[in-house]
């Protein structure tokens, strides 16, 4: 048995496992509020794609202007007219925190912080944050400025998938710039060796809020939380979010990428047997001690005629724990098959009938 999750202390919060997406246990999860510096995770995002798609480099030299020096709030302390490497910023960025070095970053990526806006809310919407709008790359309060723990759960869960390189850097503990140290304001690097990043947030309007990741065993959790009353407390209320998650909840591996699991007939094709699987491997999350009562089922909703493309989906995979389907993903071809000769489908075509008339 599994009891109900411990009193959060918080506006908004959501766990997340995350390499299936499964929600554990969340309040006010959908609820637009204040992200603050949560913002900074999709400003970071932006700047790791651009890496990664090699439009920008980690020694490339940001121009400092005199809009970013200037830009109130936490600080990296760059100075105007200097140039400084991407990696440094990062590290402003995600580490420290800094508005000046999140400036620096949009408008060198995209000339001017509104336009790094207009790119932050496309990505947002290309990754399903339906309840997200950004105005500013900060997180300074603006209005029409909010996002929701689940959409920041889903950009946590990208961040972790995509960008492993990168994602290290959320880890990292403190950062020295310009003579000037600062500690990450994670506190849970600290208290959990099992927590790797991301990032926190405050704003008097937003509170402190807090984006966390840990890795136990083969388990990844994603916690986030939406106004709390202290530092101390939005750590405390992550630390019982883990906690809960970690002690009443175990990921199960069911079935290997591109693991055969059924042969379908295939009719008018080069071959007759087509294996159909999944793409991915599959995991559920269950409460511990249940994966005795996991039961799957394989439903093929395509039609079994070729030409049929290797990665097309053929169906659907279901897995329940008793009556709750706890995941539902696509069941694929496994391989290709391609329309037969003239006389295969002939045969093919003689022995369908036959079978229709037995």
């Amino acid at each position: 048995m599994v009891p109900a999750a411990p009193d959060i202390a918080a506006k908004s919060y959501i766990l997340m496992e995350a390499t299936t997406g499964q929600i554990l246990v969340a309040s006010n999860e959908h609820e637009r509020l204040p992200p603050a510096s949560l913002t900074k995770l999709m400003t970071a995002y932006i700047a790791e794609s651009e890496m990664d798609r090699g439009r920008l480099k980690p020694n490339d030299l940001v121009n400092i202007s005199v809009n970013a020096w200037k830009t109130g709030g936490s600080r990296m302390f760059v100075r105007e007219g200097t140039q400084v490497p991407v990696m440094d910023l990062m590290r402003g960025i995600v580490i420290q925190s800094g508005n000046d070095a999140t400036v620096a970053m949009a408008e060198h990526i995209a000339g001017s912080e509104d336009a790094f806006a207009d790119l932050m809310n496309q990505m947002a919407q290309r990754l399903g944050m339906k309840d997200t709008h950004f105005m500013n790359p900060t997180g300074l309060p603006h209005p029409n400025h909010y996002s929701s723990a689940y959409d920041m759960a889903i950009l946590a869960r990208d961040i972790i998938q995509n960008y492993p390189d990168h994602y290290a850097l959320y880890a990292e503990k403190e950062f020295t710039y310009n003579n000037i140290h600062q500690p990450n304001r994670n506190l849970l690097l600290d208290r959990d060796p099992s927590v790797d990043g991301l990032k926190t947030g405050h704003t008097d309007e937003a509170g402190y809020c807090l984006v966390a990741s840990a890795k136990r065993d083969n388990t990844r959790l994603i916690g986030v939380e939406f106004g709390t009353d202290s530092i101390q407390a939005r750590a405390q209320e992550m630390q019982k979010l883990l906690a809960y998650g970690y002690r009443y909840y175990e990921t199960q591996h069911l079935y290997d990428a591109k693991q055969s699991l059924q042969s379908l007939r295939i009719w008018g094709g080069d071959v007759d047997q087509l294996s159909v699987g999944l793409a991915t491997p599959l995991n559920v999350v269950i409460p511990r001690g249940q994966g005795a009562n996991l039961q799957a089922s394989l439903e093929v909703n395509h039609a079994l005629e070729a030409p049929i493309a290797e990665g097309e989906q053929m169906g659907t995979v279901s897995i329940k724990l008793g009556d709750q389907v706890v995941r539902q993903v696509p069941l694929v071809a496994l391989n290709k098959v391609e329309e037969g000769g003239f006389f295969k489908r002939m045969s093919d075509s003689v022995i369908r009938k036959v079978q229709g008339w037995l």
